[in-house]
């Protein structure tokens, strides 16, 4: 078997952007990613919000991934794993568009694009920045999501669940994670990117398009990021999914703090580690394919520039 040769594009330095490559080409190639990420590994997705849910109702309690995946796909169908993944459809191409054209702009600013040396602040800043750019369009999704995830779920549209959390709990309710979703994915985003470009640049020092480095790269670098930023995550679900429990304390948390405290009181700290299995399960393939996606777009818009 051959020895495995990442493919020159053009001319070009591929870590950085053509001349006249345009915003609405990366901003297409960011779609594409976060479209591809999210639809292949919802399931997973869905699993981690059951397992991360405090105090679920009956016939929501489950041992683990294994026992979770069986007893929902016995108990509710198949198809049940699937549930709210429309919301997920509808907001993560333009979050992520927005992520990575915001991605690349601020690396280019800062100076990630020059030369071969490597740049770990640009891509730390780069990434940081990007992500509050998209979350602040994906969080209102997210929220839908998970209401439409949780077991006994009573929503089954996109519409029906707006709706009813908009006339019950008001606009503030699409955003009251906001903060702690800021908190979790700006250090996961800064880790991910850093330790993605630094990887590449180890596996991959020649630079050109190469899928494997891509994927592995991006796979290594998920899984970093979503294993130290766990118990952040499962305080946004919990403040999320606020409006469905049956708690009195957990439907009035307002915030990070709030909602960190009753994780503890409950649960210990074990409790920050709720769903950590499906999360890095979830989040390897999810950031592989995330990146993968995305250079391989790039790298025919870079290609067929002159077309």
């Amino acid at each position: 078997m051959g020895d495995h040769v990442p493919v020159a594009v053009e001319e070009y330095d591929y870590e950085g952007l053509p001349p006249n490559f345009t915003l609405v080409e990366n901003m297409a190639a960011g779609a594409f990613a976060g479209i591809a990420e999210h639809t292949l590994m919802y399931p997973f997705d869905l699993l981690k919000t059951r397992l991360q849910v405090i105090n679920p109702s009956p016939g929501g309690l489950y041992t683990g991934v294994s026992n979770a995946l069986s007893t929902i796909s016995k108990a509710e169908g198949v198809g049940s794993l699937w549930r709210g993944i429309s919301s997920v459809v509808l907001g993560a191409g333009p979050a992520h568009a927005v992520y990575f054209a915001t991605y690349e702009a601020v690396k280019h600013a800062m100076g990630g694009n020059n030369g071969n040396e490597h740049h770990p602040l640009a891509a730390a800043t780069s990434g940081a920045c990007a992500t509050i750019a998209s979350d602040a369009l994906m969080n209102p999704f997210d929220v839908i999501k998970q209401r439409m995830q949780v077991h006994g779920s009573v929503y089954r549209s996109i519409a029906q669940c707006t709706r009813t959390v908009y006339k019950n709990e008001g606009l503030a309710a699409f955003y009251v994670s906001y903060p702690t979703t800021l908190c979790m994915t700006v250090p996961f985003t800064a880790l991910q990117f850093t330790a993605y470009e630094s990887l590449s640049k180890v596996i991959n020092p020649g630079k050109g398009y190469d899928p494997v480095t891509h994927c592995v790269s991006g796979a290594l670098a998920g899984a970093f990021a979503a294993g130290v930023t766990t118990p952040l995550d499962v305080i946004k679900t919990l403040l999320q999914t606020r409006g469905t429990a049956r708690d009195a304390d957990i439907r009035s948390a307002k915030g990070l703090v709030r909602a960190a405290s009753i994780i503890k009181r409950q649960h210990g700290y074990a409790g920050f580690f709720r769903g950590l299995r499906p999360r890095i399960i979830t989040t390897m393939p999810s950031t592989a394919i995330c990146w993968s996606s995305y250079e391989m777009a790039k790298a025919y818009f870079i290609r067929h520039q002159d077309d």
